[in-house]
C-alpha cells in the first residue's frame, strides 16, 4: 500500500518541492495527515503565544504520479476520510468574519461521538468530514498551503469529501499532489476562520487525462458538477465559477451561450465555499444531469 506519513508535509505547494512518494497512473494512496495547526494545540488552555504560525496548515506529500505532464488534468477519487481523535475549533481577535466583535480567543476541544461533534452538552452537530487543503504544484511562484487558487490550495469546499472526483490541473511533471487540513464538520463559509480540525487518514485515488481542456479545478459528487474559483474578493470568484460552469454547459450540451446562462439561472446553484482565506473561493453546482454529454 502506498502510505505517506503526516511528518511528510508542506506548507507551501511548489515546483520545487522534492516528492516523498512516486505513484503510477491509477493507483491508490493513503495520506496520513495532521490538523490544520500541526497538531500544536492540545487543549483549550492552550495560549495562540505558543503556536508556531509558520506551521499552520501542513499538507502532506507532495506525490509524484508517473505519466502526469503540464497540460493534463490529474482526477482524485476520493475514497475515504478517517477521522483521528477530537476535534479543534478556534476563533478570536481578528480571525474570521467576527473577529472585530471579539477580545479574547476562544479555543474548543470537541468530542467525537456516535457520528457528532459535540459543540456543547445540549448541541450536537453531525459529522461532515471534507479535506481543506488539496492542490498541485503551482508552476510560478510558491503559494502557502492557507491560500487557494488555480491550483487548488486551501479552498475549503465542504463537497471535496468521500465519494467526490475532484480534477485538478497538473502544471508541472508529476502534479506533486498534497493534502492536508481535514475537518470532522464545517459549513460553507468558514466563518469562524476553521472548521471542526482534526488529524485524519485520507485514502485516494489518482488518474491522469490528457487531450481535455477543461476549466480546472471542478468536482462531481453526489449527482452534481461544481465548478470552483478562488479570487481576491467574493465577486471575482462568482464571475470566474460561473463562466467556467457556462463552459462545460456549452461543451457537454447543445445549449447556446445565452441559453447555458438561463440553465444556470434555474437550476444552478451558487455557493461560497470559505471567505477566511487570502483568496475567497466560491463553488457553482448544477446537476450532472443536464450535461447529457457527460453522461454519455
Amino acid at each position: 500500500m502506498n502510505f505517506v506519513k503526516k511528518e511528510n508535509c508542506i506548507y507551501a505547494m511548489d515546483k520545487n518541492n522534492q516528492p516523498v512518494l512516486t505513484v503510477k497512473d491509477g493507483e491508490e494512496i493513503t495520506f496520513e495527515i495532521y490538523d490544520c495547526f500541526t497538531n500544536q494545540i492540545s487543549d483549550e488552555t492552550s495560549s495562540y503565544q505558543g503556536v508556531d504560525w509558520n506551521k499552520i496548515n501542513p499538507a502532506t506529500g507532495p506525490v509524484f504520479v508517473e505519466g502526469a505532464e503540464p497540460g493534463d488534468t490529474l482526477k482524485i477519487s476520493i475514497k475515504k476520510i478517517a477521522i483521528k481523535g477530537n476535534a479543534t475549533l478556534f476563533t478570536g481577535p481578528d480571525l474570521g468574519v467576527m473577529g472585530d466583535e471579539l477580545e479574547e480567543n476562544v479555543i474548543r476541544v470537541l468530542n467525537i461521538k456516535e457520528n457528532k461533534v459535540q459543540l456543547t452538552d445540549e448541541i450536537e452537530i453531525p459529522i461532515n468530514k471534507m479535506i481543506g487543503v488539496i492542490g498541485t504544484a503551482p508552476k510560478g511562484a510558491p503559494i502557502s498551503c492557507g491560500t487557494p487558487d488555480a491550483h487548488g490550495g486551501n479552498m475549503d469546499c465542504t463537497e471535496i469529501s468521500e465519494g467526490a472526483e475532484l480534477y485538478l490541473p497538473v502544471n508541472i511533471a508529476g502534479a506533486l499532489l498534497a493534502l492536508g487540513d481535514c475537518h470532522a464538520a464545517m459549513g460553507d463559509g468558514e466563518v469562524s476562520g476553521c472548521g471542526a480540525e482534526i488529524p485524519s487518514e485520507v485514502t485516494v485515488s489518482v488518474s491522469v487525462i490528457k487531450n481535455k481542456k477543461w476549466p480546472l479545478p471542478f468536482l462531481i459528487r453526489n449527482g452534481k458538477i461544481s465548478t470552483i474559483s478562488s479570487k481576491l474578493t467574493v465577486d471575482e470568484a462568482t464571475i470566474a465559477a460561473t463562466k467556467n460552469m457556462v463552459q462545460l454547459v456549452e461543451n457537454y450540451t447543445e445549449l447556446s451561450t445565452g441559453e447555458a446562462i438561463h440553465l444556470l439561472t434555474l437550476a444552478g446553484n451558487l455557493k461560497i465555499c470559505q471567505i477566511v482565506d487570502p483568496n475567497k473561493t466560491v463553488r457553482m453546482e448544477l446537476p450532472l444531469s443536464y450535461l447529457k454529454k457527460w453522461i454519455d
